[in-house]
């Protein structure tokens, strides 16, 4: 038998399955013009189109490594119960980060009212499922929808997600509409805390990551996702100069592969300060590991092992694996589960 290395499985923080379908298409334009295409799909997609579609996704993710998944979850509850059952068949762990909306995007998107999408959430939590609490993004939830969230997820100790700072026309409707930007209106209405992950954070300035590390939250980097849409490159020397916890997430699924999004996150620190090694290895490995599983509030998720005679690694020395792995490896080095 092979040598293997059994290590801490990769956690996907932060991902839209459903926008795997999207794959390989080249949409002109801009975020913008992207979000208008995967709009038109999600508003197609039936409870048998999850149940199926998310079951294969969770299996590559499975394969590449990842042993569990933060479902940021929008397009209805029908929908949400049956990606837990295609998590269940593909064997990864999953949190279902369900998301509250209540203007814009698509109408099967929007609850009625933060009461109703709280009523949502106690009945996933009910039927065992493990849940987050997640206000879209300062755009889908006006501020007292905001505070709700907030004082919620406090109360019940769960993990809060949303998007934040991903594009400059966000940061300048949020400036229009409350004369803050993102990060600032999270803070004023208590959606930052030690269990608050905020999504992509690509252009957020130093105040608003000082409000993050005075916060203790955590960002989420999903650099493959990122670089396809044109978000701009996450200030990764300024986050970890102030100690803030990064994990990453695979978002669209556009690649679903666990050390690029690694290697990318370095390799962008790397390309902005003009030096090697910004993050140690063994640290980037944490982001995609254990610092994932705490943003998505896991003590516990499987493990991965990874085959030390594949060609990648071959003839490297053990002391070198965990470098190896992020900057010389895709994810065929992980033994199929």
């Amino acid at each position: 038998m092979a040598e293997r290395l059994s290590l801490p499985g990769f956690v996907n923080a932060h991902s839209h399955a459903f926008q795997r379908r999207m794959r390989g298409r080249a949409e002109g334009g801009d975020f913008w013009a992207w979000r208008d295409s995967m709009l038109e799909i999600a508003e197609k997609l039936s409870p048998g189109d999850v149940r199926t579609d998310y079951a294969a996704t969770y299996h590559e993710m499975r394969a590449a490594g990842y042993t569990a998944v933060g479902e940021f979850h929008y397009v209805g509850l029908a929908e949400a119960e049956a990606a837990v059952e295609a998590a269940a068949e593909a064997g990864i762990e999953l949190v279902l980060v369900y998301v509250a909306y209540a203007r814009g995007g698509l109408e099967r998107f929007r609850q009625v009212s933060v009461a109703a999408y709280l009523a949502d959430v106690e009945g996933l939590r009910a039927r065992g499922a493990q849940v987050g609490i997640a206000p879209h993004s300062v755009r889908a939830c006006p501020r007292e929808w905001l505070e709700e969230l907030g004082r919620y997820a406090d109360r019940e100790s769960l993990v809060l997600h949303v998007h934040a700072d991903e594009q400059p026309r966000e940061i300048e409707e949020c400036l229009a509409e409350h004369g803050v930007r993102p990060i600032e209106l999270l803070a004023e209405t208590g959606c930052l805390g030690a269990r608050t992950t905020v999504i992509h954070a690509t252009h957020a300035n130093d105040h608003e990551l000082d409000l993050l590390a005075d916060a203790g939250a955590r960002i989420c980097a999903c650099p493959t996702t990122e670089a396809s849409l044109g978000d701009g490159f996450l200030p990764v020397e300024r986050i970890v100069a102030r100690g803030i916890e990064l994990c990453i997430g695979s978002d669209s699924n556009v690649r679903i592969d666990p050390l690029e999004e690694l290697r990318e996150v370095e390799g962008i620190a790397r390309r902005r300060e003009l030096r090697r090694n910004v993050i140690p290895p063994e640290t980037l490995l944490e982001i995609g590991s254990s610092y994932g599983a705490a943003s998505l509030g896991l003590a516990e998720w499987p493990r991965m092992e990874v085959d030390l005679a594949h060609r990648s690694l071959a003839g490297v020395a053990r002391g070198d694996v965990p470098a190896a792995l992020v900057f010389g490896c895709g994810a065929d080095v992980v033994v199929s589960a």
